[in-house]
């Protein structure tokens, strides 16, 4: 019965996840953290981190690695599909339907409206998300390494996976020794 849970999750967080990966995560959160229990707080965290790090849409790396985590090879086909399918199936549908109203201001008015409530689940995510790094490695040390990498996203225009990478390091390398 597991795997009827793994398509009821995925698929719900990715029907209802408008907007793509940045909007859907927090939902794949809720159902894979507090609902189902398939990860802890710190595990999502790693996983979500790793996925960001690797080409591809993180909605579907998400779903191979819990999938996978749950309930095997079948789990992952039985994920990937449940992520998919339905964002797929909506996307041949809502692009015929932009097409027909696209200068509508209701269409425009739904876009633009969306747009805050994206901007809010992602903040609620990184709170929640931020609890563990803070207790394991000290609020000071996750703000001044949060701080630094939306420094070098913003400022120097490095691309996330470099940042990702360099946090990887500064990780294994230096709090290795301090933790």
């Amino acid at each position: 019965m597991e795997w009827l849970q793994l398509i009821y999750g995925f698929f719900m967080a990715n029907v209802l996840g408008y907007g793509g990966g940045p909007s859907s995560i927090p939902l794949m959160y809720e159902e894979i953290v507090p609902h189902y229990g398939w990860l802890t707080d710190e595990q999502f965290s790693n996983m979500l981190a790793l996925g960001n790090a690797l080409p591809g849409p993180i909605a579907t790396k998400i779903a191979a690695y819990v999938g996978y985590d749950v309930y095997g090879w079948f789990g992952v086909s039985v994920a990937l599909l449940a992520t998919a399918l339905p964002s797929a199936a909506a996307l041949i549908i809502l692009l015929q339907v932009m097409q027909k109203y696209r200068q509508s201001p209701i269409v425009k008015g739904m876009t633009l409206l969306v747009q805050p409530v994206i901007a809010v689940m992602m903040t609620v995510l990184t709170w929640k998300m931020a609890k563990g790094p803070a207790s394991s490695i000290g609020i000071w040390q996750t703000v001044i390494i949060a701080a630094v990498a939306f420094w070098a996203i913003k400022r120097l225009k490095l691309h996330p996976a470099l940042v990702i990478v360099a946090a990887f390091a500064y990780g294994g390398f230096v709090l290795r020794y301090t933790v």
